[in-house]
């Protein structure tokens, strides 16, 4: 237990003393969301700034034309994929590929780890996205994607970090049981962090830092939502573990949103179909 203590104090007194190197978010994908929460956003606007960065609208193009959206005519343009798509899927395209590239490492078992939270993040932002549908929470369906993809981050900086720290030390002793303990101790602080320090609207850092609370606000809708996916994605082990003793109809949450066993039960059966996408 002092070495997993230990540990976690490392990363913190690295975290504090400002000498770690903080990821950077796609500024175009940010920018193509602030359009999208807007009452009318702008398809032009949209496009102006994908197709302004090569590197994030050619990766969209690509998701675009993937099986999981199975076009039967290849999109080639940004302007095509928006026609065809729409500017809100175009959207969430963008959050989701500028967001994968923060999921890498040079190191194979941390790599490793940030592709399973890769796939948790994106099943959490796809599960959350269909409860606001089933709940008709139509005022909040453009930031519950969102708020789903980013309430992990602070687990992805806390690998971060470790990956900074290994570099300096090529023999510092870290287990596999030590990096998840110190996740699971300082995602939720350090994400909320990381999402202050992005400028990111509070009411997605609130539900980073409180998506496991037992004090939680029982009227934040988006954080019930997130709450609710979250715990889909480990009932049917989409991320780091699984857990399918988790019996989603006896949770707060799904008392609270009104969702029936048969809601829940096609919840779990719309993530297993959109798997394709976790890869």
């Amino acid at each position: 237990m002092q070495q997993s203590k230990s540990f976690i104090d490392v990363i913190t007194e690295c975290i504090e003393s400002d000498s770690v190197v903080l990821p950077v978010f796609s500024s175009a994908a940010l920018r193509v969301q602030q359009e999208l929460v807007k009452k009318e956003p702008d398809m032009k606007v949209v496009e102006n700034i994908l197709v302004g960065d090569q590197s994030l609208s050619s990766q969209i193009l690509q998701m675009a034309n993937s099986a999981f959206y199975h076009g039967l005519v290849e999109i080639l343009t940004v302007r095509a994929a928006i026609i065809r798509l729409g500017m809100q899927e175009v959207g969430r395209i963008a959050l989701l590929v500028a967001s994968r590239n923060q999921f890498r490492s040079k190191d194979k078992e941390l790599n490793q780890i940030m592709k399973q939270l890769w796939q948790h993040s994106v099943g959490c932002a796809l599960g959350v996205r269909w409860l606001a549908k089933r709940c008709k929470f139509d005022e909040l369906e453009n930031h519950v994607f969102f708020a789903g993809l980013f309430h992990d981050v602070g687990k992805l900086f806390v690998l971060m970090v470790v990956d900074q720290l290994r570099n300096k030390n090529k023999e510092l002793p870290v287990t596999h049981a030590l990096l998840l303990e110190s996740m699971s101790s300082l995602h939720a602080e350090q994400g909320y962090n990381l999402m202050k320090k992005w400028n990111m609207p509070e009411e997605y850092c609130l539900v980073t830092r409180d998506h496991h609370r037992s004090d939680y606000d029982t009227r934040n809708y988006m954080l019930l939502l997130v709450r609710l996916a979250n715990m889909a994605c480990s009932k049917l082990g989409i991320g780091l573990a699984k857990d399918d003793s988790l019996v989603l109809s006896t949770k707060e949450e799904a008392r609270l949103l009104n969702l029936s066993e048969i809601d829940l039960a096609e919840l779990e059966i719309h993530l297993e179909d959109t798997s394709v996408l976790f890869g």
